[in-house]
């Protein structure tokens, strides 16, 4: 059975994007490999083995095309309405909360903000099969 390790972004500024989901994920760096031309920087929690991997290429000076293939991360949490609070206090300007209710019944709570290289993020309330 495969198991999922991480997922990989390309970043343009890696304290900008240490800095970013330090303050709004609590991702620590677990480990940091750098070679000539780019660096890998791996980012985790004691919430799940699962790590953010950032990619910094060396002399990349534009900000990266995400294209119309990116969809977005996502991270649950115990309380959505709190974290929209602190990270909407903390600068970092997330969207709306939305209660996701195709057929009436709330099967969703969440919000999307986006990391300093314009990735979405989708935060969402535990539970359900958002654990």
């Amino acid at each position: 059975m495969a198991k999922a390790i991480h997922s990989m972004i390309r970043v343009l500024d890696e304290a900008r994007s240490v800095s970013f989901y330090e303050q709004a994920f609590g991702l620590t760096v677990a480990d940091r490999l750098d070679f000539d031309s780019f660096t890998l920087v791996y980012m985790s929690n004691a919430e799940t083995s699962f790590e953010l991997e950032l990619t910094v290429n060396k002399g990349q000076s534009a900000p990266y095309d995400l294209g119309d293939g990116y969809g977005h991360l996502a991270f649950s949490v115990d309380d959505v309405d709190a974290e929209h609070a602190r990270l909407t206090a903390a600068g970092f300007a997330p969207r709306k909360l939305v209660d996701f209710a195709p057929a009436g019944e709330v099967i969703a709570r969440f919000f999307f903000i986006a990391d300093p290289d314009g990735y979405q993020i989708e935060v969402l309330q535990r539970g359900g099969r958002y654990l």
